[in-house]
């Protein structure tokens, strides 16, 4: 999917979701959660060419691949928290939504700790 039919999509279902708001407010909602899961998905679709770039990359440098995976996940991480964020809030669910977001930024900071200790180490060894 491309953004020309992402946009497309995302502008159809905006439009469809008003129509449906005054009248059954909870179909409005739900239009606009079936929208964002099928933009989400073309978003899941492209990112393969975003793993086969950073195989490369990889493949370039004399990387553990760890560390490339662990970058992974924080990129997953951050679009699924922000994805089912966005879903809360549209929904009118802040408090929810603030708290995904608080949770998205814990799991990325535990994925972090080791590569945090990895570049203290190295720094120590630097000094020393």
């Amino acid at each position: 999917m491309g953004i020309i039919q992402a946009g497309l999509l995302g502008i159809a279902g905006a439009l469809l979701a008003v129509q449906f708001k005054s009248g059954k407010s909870e179909y409005s909602i739900y239009i606009a959660v079936g929208v964002s899961i099928l933009i989400f998905l073309g978003i899941l679709g492209q990112f393969s060419v975003f793993l086969d770039v950073v195989h490369e990359i990889e493949s370039y440098m004399n990387l553990d691949s760890s560390y490339i995976r662990t970058l992974v996940k924080m990129i997953g991480i951050t679009y699924t928290s922000e994805f089912a964020s966005s879903i809360c809030k549209d929904a009118g669910y802040q408090t929810i939504a603030v708290q995904i977001e608080i949770f998205g930024k814990f799991m990325i900071l535990l994925l972090s700790v080791p590569i945090i200790l990895t570049v203290l180490e190295t720094i120590g060894e630097f000094l020393s």
